[in-house]
């Protein structure tokens, strides 16, 4: 790879601001505890005299250093992917259980915190966002596919209150889970309207 147009202290100040853009183009060396990163790891900075940058990965490894736990510069893909997916997991498996971002993060061994902005990061949404389409979606196939009443669709899918529920439902299907039901049935008898 091409060494990168950057001198020291603009590298130094990537690392110091976790810039993501600079992911791959170089690796930041700390030599006290000769571990690399990628430019827009988390992890505790170290000092300034303590760093080098290398271009390559190979140069990086070949000079003796392994790579960091937490941000996982040999991985290609982001090293959130993992958790983001245990994430998707646990919340399409439980989403009729009352969740709080503790359980989740609980689940996956990480704080609330770093949980919920590592998943928005990843997803551009909260967990919270995500398992509401989670319950909608699944609350829209029961208003298609049984008979249930609304109310027993609403605590069914994970919703402890029906305001909550229909708002929910409107946000995300613009439509009321009955107006939902009404138009789907009657596409699927051949009477809606195109």
């Amino acid at each position: 790879m091409a060494d990168l147009n950057l001198s020291f202290d603009e590298m130094w100040e990537k690392i110091m601001a976790c810039d993501q853009t600079y992911d791959g183009l170089f690796y930041t060396a700390v030599k006290t505890t000769k571990i690399y990163c990628r430019p827009s790891c988390r992890s505790r900075k170290p000092k300034k005299i303590n760093v080098e940058f290398y271009h390559d990965i190979e140069m990086v490894e070949k000079a003796g250093y392994r790579a960091c736990k937490r941000c996982q510069p040999e991985v290609e893909q982001s090293p959130n992917t993992a958790i983001v997916k245990a994430v998707i997991s646990f919340l399409i498996n439980h989403y009729t259980q009352r969740l709080v971002l503790n359980d989740i993060a609980e689940n996956v061994g990480i704080s609330p915190f770093y949980l919920e902005r590592l998943f928005k990061q990843e997803t551009n949404e909260t967990p919270r966002a995500y398992l509401e389409r989670i319950r909608i979606d699944k609350a829209a196939h029961l208003l298609k596919n049984t008979q249930l009443s609304n109310l027993d669709i609403c605590y069914g899918v994970g919703f402890h209150s029906p305001s909550n529920f229909y708002r929910a439902f409107r946000r995300v299907k613009n439509c009321s889970p009955s107006e939902f039901r009404n138009k789907e049935g009657s596409d699927e008898n051949g009477m809606g309207g195109s």
